[in-house]
């Protein structure tokens, strides 16, 4: 349909999460589009591959069920999602300690957050033994837990901005919760090892863990981009399109030729929205590299995240994928999945290994190294100060997203995405929040 017509309201160029999420705000509001994804699927780097009947993720991207974006947008309220067990397991001290699961169980509603987590609180505070600091440690964690489960985001937003590993022992925790729970816990979440990003940052994804459970999507993280490219009119995405020339009136392919078009939208990484936008400000990267192992049996019989709090290793959090999703390996079949920050280490197997015995209780020597896969430039950092709302629209017609744009998370380009979309349907002279309603039958 593209080839013969090849017009259309908005071009995106990219088809990942963001330029996804852009393409079915701008089509559910009667702008015709066009995606043009350079590789052979959509999803970009959001990408899950199959191996001897196992679904093995290119990486590592921890979803929450508390995401605002799973809301927003239609197409995904079906998405199955897979969850974790409530909390996490730190393992310190050669034991596992389950932490963080207070609010995790809880039901919505910020107030009856709040009110759970300090009766949960009061319940540590009288228990014999506490795993992770003394029981007052473990009571003022939980009410932390419960305050920023119960406060608005724009008061988050209004927190002096810090380094989050400053910021964390600026807040009147113990320092031994900070160094075995949420130095771990956010440096999983935010694949930030030195926790440079901006606090601000830090605390939206901790509200989002003290408010939801942490989850995959059923199948492998490319469900996620699937669910919104099924959902938009056929023939909207296109893909092995590599763009070659772009500006707000026309883009070229090298494959496809050239579309002519009423505005453009680069929903690229940043590099390589940098390199159709000359002058786009490229941020430094944190790097990422995702082991996947099979094992004769689970090492972990529950859907845990695992967490490392004593360094030991390289690795920084693993799961039994296996027991969170059972479609992501063949009947019988055991599939641990394992994330390193930064550059891999010499002997990165057998150093993973040793570390993964360690946290697992139980040797990984027999185990089968199924696939490695390393991106250095698998997430913008977020360093402090940091713009959240970065801006989408460059000028009339021309139009940018991303993660980069607000946070390195998958809500942060699902919120990027709908932001640089409503910006398009304003420069049309069409109110987003009007839009459902002037398709809608009644209105027609």
């Amino acid at each position: 349909m593209l080839s013969s017509a090849r017009h259309a309201d908005v071009v995106i160029v990219g088809a990942g999460i963001a330029g996804l999420a852009a393409a079915h705000r701008l089509t559910s509001a009667g702008v015709t589009v066009a995606v043009l994804e350079a590789g052979q699927s959509a999803g970009g780097r959001t990408a899950t591959g199959e191996l001897d009947g196992f679904r093995l993720d290119r990486t590592v991207q921890l979803l929450n069920t508390s995401y605002p974006e799973f809301r927003r947008a239609p197409a995904l309220a079906g998405l199955p999602l897979s969850r974790f067990s409530p909390g996490v397991l730190v393992h310190s001290e050669g034991r596992h300690h389950r932490a963080g699961e207070v609010l995790g169980t809880r039901g919505s509603g910020g107030t009856r957050r709040a009110r759970g987590a300090l009766t949960a609180a009061r319940a540590l505070a009288s228990a014999p033994r506490a795993p992770l600091g003394g029981a007052f440690d473990q009571a003022r964690l939980a009410a932390a837990l419960g305050r920023i489960a119960a406060t608005p985001t724009r008061r988050l937003l209004a927190r002096r901005e810090l380094p989050t590993y400053e910021a964390l022992f600026s807040r009147g925790l113990p320092p031994r919760t900070v160094h075995t729970f949420l130095r771990p816990l956010l440096t999983a979440l935010l694949n930030d090892a030195g926790l440079v990003a901006s606090s601000r940052c830090a605390d939206l994804v901790l509200r989002g863990f003290a408010r939801g459970r942490l989850c995959v999507p059923t199948g492998g993280a490319g469900r996620l981009p699937e669910a919104l490219a099924d959902a938009l009119p056929p023939g909207t995405v296109l893909t092995g399109a590599r763009v070659t020339e772009a500006s707000i009136s026309s883009v070229t392919t090298e494959e496809h030729g050239t579309f002519s078009c009423r505005a453009l939208l680069v929903a690229t990484g940043a590099r390589a929205a940098a390199e159709l936008l000359p002058g786009l400000r490229v941020p430094d990267f944190h790097s990422l590299t995702v082991l996947h192992h099979t094992a004769p049996e689970p090492p972990l019989a529950e859907p845990a995240l695992v967490l490392d709090a004593d360094g030991a290793g390289p690795v920084v959090h693993t799961a039994v994928m296996s027991e969170v999703d059972p479609s992501r390996a063949p009947g019988g079949r055991a599939l641990v999945t394992s994330a390193v920050l930064g550059s891999p280490p010499a002997e990165l197997d057998k150093r993973v290994r040793a570390h993964l015995s360690t946290l697992y209780g139980t040797s990984a020597a027999d185990w089968e190294l199924l696939e490695v896969h390393h991106d250095p430039e698998a997430v913008p950092a977020m360093p402090a100060p940091h713009d959240l709302r970065r801006p989408v629209r460059l000028l009339s017609g021309l139009y940018v997203c991303g993660g980069h744009r607000d946070t390195s998370t998958v809500q942060g380009a699902l919120h990027s995405g709908r932001r640089a979309a409503h910006a398009v349907l304003r420069d049309f002279g069409i109110q987003p929040e009007l839009a459902p309603a002037l398709l809608s039958p009644a209105a027609a």
